[in-house]
C-alpha cells in the first residue's frame, strides 16, 4: 500500500481512501480527499513535516498522519 508518506519530490498522485478518524479534519476541509491530486513539494530536515500541494493548496503535514493516507502514482 502506497501513501503520501511515500512520495518522492516532486512526485504526483490521486488520493484513493483514508480513515476519517485519523485524519484531522483541518485536513478534510483544506482539500485532502478522495480523487484529489497531491504532489510532494518539499520536506523538512529529519523528513519531518512534509510539505504538500493539493488541488493549489500548499500545506504541511506530519509523517505519521501522511501515512494513513493511501494513494496511486501519476505517472
Amino acid at each position: 500500500m502506497l501513501t503520501i508518506a511515500h512520495l518522492k519530490k516532486g512526485q504526483r498522485a490521486i488520493i484513493k481512501e483514508f480513515s476519517a478518524e485519523i485524519v484531522p479534519l483541518k485536513l478534510l476541509e483544506m482539500g485532502c480527499l478522495p480523487g484529489n491530486e497531491v504532489a510532494l513539494v518539499q520536506t523538512a530536515p529529519f523528513q519531518d513535516p512534509l510539505y504538500l500541494n493539493i488541488n493549489g493548496s500548499h500545506l504541511a503535514i506530519r509523517k505519521e498522519t501522511a501515512s494513513h493516507i493511501e494513494i496511486e502514482i501519476i505517472s
